[in-house]
């Protein structure tokens, strides 16, 4: 974890040295302009902007879970070196006020129906990943890529109610879903397994479909496939190695040399072995997990103080992790069983909508090779024969908790997606894809599961 905080003055906060970053559905991001740092400030909804929705010491317990759930759970599982908690700061409501004025305008217009939180003056300040100065000191920009990498295997549990789920991924589905209801105009050709495979042919052939024109810059695949295969995770880990769990090869994915590239699965201490692992916590699939649910829940309604007890908000400490592992193997259908599978099924939903950016910095040896030949750096790294010369580092982002409350939400969703699927799987021939139109809607862009940021 990088320490940012000491760098800020709070008392001298300047709107004007801030800039718009980005935002997702729940908070806004600006980046500082010579600092590389960032603050994530929350949102809520634009209809609660003269109302705020929660106090001030709810809004610094949101932040501060989110810090805690980062450093002292997801940290421990997937590694310390991959994970940037940030630190929770109060920041003055004046400042906080000028710049939800100044970024207003470059914000996209779609995300515009949730405001900034101007009330509490908390954010958390993070170290800004796609800024060349954490990174080794080069002439040539670094290459920052943001990749969604999704949910990496099939369930396996014996709750599951319809096979198909056991043979095409939750993704691919889901592509079928978001085109039936307006969301996306076409389907994804990417799938999470071949990603999470391990085979170098099959990552490639993931890498490819996540880039609007495949042919252009292929050469960069080689050093992003080392990257996500890279050690580098620290002590911990997510426990019980369930690579032999499931199949390996999800029937919609468009990679067919299936008998020459299976899956070899990752290196145990790499990152997507990592995010993996953790999202194997989901053991019985959202189906076998619902009722516990509803276990858990029948029990907070008879006894409402028992929610902070059994830690259903947080605090996310050394107590909560305990409860992650002490699970009984099978149900003895007690509370603490049912509490244990809601805790690990809420931290493998952080790892499915997790995100890994990884960072790609050229080496200073190949930059001393070029010097006096501007403009040549680019083309020798993408486009000649000479294989890239990058070093590279990885983390993980997004690893907020997942509410408990969310989870009959999840049920829906699941059979919503799964019904959606063999509808349309029913009506297409196996294996069609409607046309790659390449325009894509500014939802679309935002829900891409790779992206390069401009640095």
């Amino acid at each position: 974890m990088v320490v940012v905080v000491g760098v800020m003055e709070l008392d001298k906060m300047d709107e004007n040295e801030w800039r718009y970053h980005g935002e997702g559905n729940k908070s806004l991001v600006v980046s500082h302009v010579q600092l590389s740092i960032v603050l994530r400030l929350l949102k809520y909804p634009a209809e609660d902007s003269e109302n705020p929705p929660q106090t001030v010491e709810q809004a610094f317990r949101q932040v501060q879970n989110i810090v805690d759930f980062s450093s002292n759970v997801m940290s421990f599982l997937l590694g310390e070196k991959f994970v940037h908690s940030g630190e929770v700061v109060k920041l003055p409501l004046e400042f906080v006020r000028q710049l939800s004025i100044k970024v207003q305008h470059q914000r996209p217009a779609w995300r515009c129906d949730k405001v900034m939180d101007i009330y509490s003056g908390c954010a958390l300040c993070l170290p800004n990943l796609t800024s060349p100065t954490l990174h080794q000191p080069t002439h040539t920009p670094t290459l920052c890529i943001e990749i969604k990498p999704k949910c990496g295997f099939l369930p396996y549990s014996k709750h599951v109610s319809q096979d198909i789920k056991t043979k095409v991924c939750r993704f691919c589905m889901h592509q079928h879903y978001k085109v039936a209801m307006g969301t996306w105009k076409r389907r994804s050709r990417y799938c999470p397994l071949d990603l999470f495979s391990g085979n170098r042919q099959r990552m490639h052939f993931a890498i490819r479909q996540l880039i609007d024109e495949p042919q252009n810059n292929l050469k960069i695949f080689k050093v992003l496939v080392n990257a996500l295969l890279s050690a580098g995770g620290g002590d911990g880990g997510a426990g019980t190695d369930r690579r032999g769990e499931g199949r390996s090869f999800c029937e919609a994915s468009l990679f067919k040399e299936r008998t020459r590239h299976g899956s070899q699965g990752s290196p145990s201490d790499s990152v997507l072995y990592r995010v993996r692992q953790t999202q194997m916590l989901d053991t019985l699939d959202i189906e076998g997990l619902y009722p516990l649910y509803r276990r858990v829940e029948q029990h907070l309604q008879d006894f409402p103080k028992e929610r902070t007890r059994l830690q259903m908000d947080g605090p996310y400490n050394e107590a909560f992790l305990e409860k992650l592992h002490k699970c009984p193997s099978e149900d003895d259908g007690s509370l603490e069983y049912a509490v244990s599978k809601v805790h690990q099924y809420r931290v493998a939903m952080t790892a499915k909508d997790s995100q890994i950016m990884v960072a790609l910095v050229p080496s200073c040896e190949e930059e001393e090779d070029d010097e006096g030949l501007p403009g040549q750096r680019q083309h020798r790294d993408f486009l000649s024969s000479r294989p890239p010369a990058f070093s590279y580092s990885v983390s993980i982002l997004d690893l907020d908790p997942k509410p408990f409350d969310n989870i009959p939400r999840q049920l829906r969703l699941d059979q919503n997606i799964v019904s959606c699927y063999l509808r349309s799987s029913c009506a297409l021939p196996k294996g069609a894809l409607p046309s790659h139109s390449g325009i894509f809607t500014a939802a679309e862009r935002e829900d891409c599961t790779l992206l390069f940021h401009p640095v």
